[in-house]
């Protein structure tokens, strides 16, 4: 009996091992074989680039989306989510005053030389003016006034952000602090500065009218809204600014202008006008520059992904909601698709779970992308079926 179980721990690691490195060939392959992201008539100079439809997560245009770079206040995004995520949860109330501490007031008032809220030293400020000035001033001092009043610590706040941005599904982000001021272990991508951004617009609606306030007064001092594009009557209404001299200057933008809510980040810019102005050009570019074509309905199924060993050897793709397809004006005709994947699957795959990618293509150069998860669960199969598969795999591959 002990030498039967061991053989068939034996071939239970020889099989767990041959399908990872199925896996891991496929990924290779899939890696080689997709096509670069094509600029689709436009390009910028921002260094760090994206353009998402808020309704469906998909991307119509990014460059170096996925790269580490310095967030500088667009991290306070993240603190306003937490702040957001806590009063809903009822343990914050808009209502409640957090202490002005020392520390808040020498790192981020106005002696510290950086974006600030003039908070006084020792006095007490509701949540809701230490949020809008987070938002509106980019307060330096409001932001870690709300960590300390939230959490104790800014490191323990940050700890809160990290986990809540892995709840949201931000894959390439760390926060170490409350304000974004430099920290080399602190680094965020664009993809997941959009998603954060979509996070708060999906989630906190009723919010959201504090990202497009023109101004803030406090303390006898009025300051403008940091995000210029606000007052330049192109539909703009968030979300947040940022900059650092080793980052440059960025921005998280929104518009529901042209019929849809898009969602645009720029970073890496050489100063405010530059930021201005490339962030009007992306975001107007998207709302103007497409027309959209009803693809897939709530719930319809994209494609099929294989799985391996699973008590089915397909799952069902389905979009996030309605997949809709966003197409240069004029091209139509040029429409085509794939659906990219690292596979076979291995179950279990949960439905839900983000397992592949529909690639939308305008005369070969790729133009969108859009996440497709599992439509129904797959549970590990019996050791028939993990056989059956493997002689599959053998024989015919799964291409």
């Amino acid at each position: 009996m002990i030498l039967g179980a061991g053989r068939a721990a034996a071939r239970n690691r020889q099989d767990a091992w041959f399908v990872k490195l199925i896996a891991q060939i496929f990924a290779v392959l899939l890696t080689l074989t997709a096509p670069a992201f094509a600029q689709a008539n436009f390009d910028t100079k921002a260094k760090f680039a994206i353009l998402m439809d808020e309704e469906s997560g998909t991307v119509i245009f990014q460059k170096d989306a996925d790269l580490p770079m310095e967030p500088a206040s667009m991290a306070k995004l993240m603190t306003i989510a937490v702040v957001f995520n806590e009063v809903r949860a009822g343990r914050v109330k808009m209502s409640d005053e957090f202490f002005v501490s020392e520390h808040a007031w020498r790192t981020g008032g106005a002696a510290s030389g950086g974006s600030t809220m003039f908070a006084e030293l020792n006095s007490k400020i509701s949540v809701e003016n230490l949020v809008r000035s987070v938002i509106i001033q980019s307060g330096n001092d409001a932001a870690i006034i709300l960590a300390e009043g939230i959490a104790g610590t800014e490191t323990s706040f940050a700890a809160m952000m990290n986990e809540l941005g892995e709840d949201i599904g931000l894959e390439n982000s760390v926060f170490t602090n409350s304000t974004g001021l430099p920290d080399p272990a602190m680094h965020v991508t664009a993809r997941d500065l959009a998603d954060l951004a979509r996070y708060l617009i999906h989630d906190f609606p009723e919010y959201y009218h504090y990202f497009s306030e023109p101004e803030m007064e406090w303390n006898g001092i009025k300051q403008a809204n940091r995000n210029s594009l606000v007052e330049l009557g192109i539909g703009v209404d968030g979300l947040k600014t940022g900059h650092t001299e080793a980052a440059g200057y960025g921005s998280v933008i929104s518009t529901d202008d042209g019929g849809r809510r898009l969602i645009a980040v720029v970073h890496g810019l050489k100063s405010m006008a530059e930021r201005t102005e490339e962030g009007r050009k992306l975001i107007t570019w998207g709302a103007r520059a497409f027309e959209r074509v009803a693809a897939y309905t709530d719930g319809a199924v994209v494609a099929y992904a294989n799985v391996y060993g699973g008590t089915s050897g397909s799952v069902g793709l389905v979009g996030d909601g309605e997949i809709a397809l966003y197409l240069p004006r004029g091209s139509r005709k040029c429409l085509g698709a794939s659906v990219v994947y690292t596979g076979p699957l291995l179950p279990p795959v949960n439905a839900g779970d983000k397992v592949a990618e529909l690639r939308v293509f305008c005369d070969d150069q790729l133009v969108q992308t859009a996440p497709l998860f599992a439509a129904e669960t797959v549970e590990q199969g019996d050791i028939v079926r993990r056989a059956t598969d493997a002689l599959k795999q053998l024989a015919l591959g799964w291409l």
